[in-house]
């Protein structure tokens, strides 16, 4: 059964960038309290991220009668994307990648370029109009340019992290937790394997 705290997460679109690293701690701490009645409920009292994830996907599963082909559609867009980016070495994180896709939620891929306006330039050329937003950055610390935009009508972030080389393209993967993302290759085999 779904917690009740579950629906009240419910992500229904894309927040503003500046609530987005506390967004999951407030909204725990809400339901809590809409939950609990008033007073501060103790941190280890509330649910891990991870616990949140099961919530929605099972509130999603149960509720949603277009979650299933939302995630399917949103990863094959993600899969053509990724294809069209390749030169960037894009990764993608997420709800696309966890399989817990909400109305609203954009396909977010990282990718890696040399120069700060290498991609933007190169999704200019291809004729894709994008809103420049920033997102946390992949360390955690400090915050990445990111560009927002639809294709194939879908909504879609594509955060920048300038790196010099490939190696160093990849050495923040410890911090960032490698099973929270993956390339292509970890996408399709993600999605052949839950279906």
């Amino acid at each position: 059964m779904t917690p009740p705290c579950a629906t009240r997460l419910q992500p229904r679109g894309l927040p503003d960038r500046r609530q987005r690293p506390r967004l999951r701690a407030s909204a725990k701490r809400k339901a809590a309290q809409e939950i609990l009645g008033s007073g501060q409920p103790r941190r280890a009292s509330l649910p891990d991220n991870d616990a949140i994830d099961a919530a929605l996907l099972s509130h999603l599963q149960l509720f949603d009668d277009e979650h299933a082909r939302r995630v399917s559609r949103r990863r094959q867009v993600a899969l053509d994307l990724m294809d069209l980016l390749q030169d960037y070495e894009p990764m993608v994180t997420g709800a696309v990648w966890k399989g817990i896709v909400a109305e609203h939620a954009p396909i977010h891929l990282q990718s890696f370029s040399d120069h700060a306006k290498e991609l933007a330039i190169f999704l200019v050329n291809q004729g894709i109009a994008y809103d420049p937003v920033t997102m946390p950055h992949l360390s955690g610390r400090g915050e990445a340019e990111a560009m927002a935009f639809y294709w194939r009508d879908e909504p879609v972030i594509v955060s920048t992290m300038i790196c010099a080389s490939s190696v160093l393209r990849h050495a923040g993967a410890a911090r960032a937790r490698l099973a929270e993302r993956g390339n292509r290759q970890a996408l399709l085999a993600r999605w052949t394997n839950e279906q």
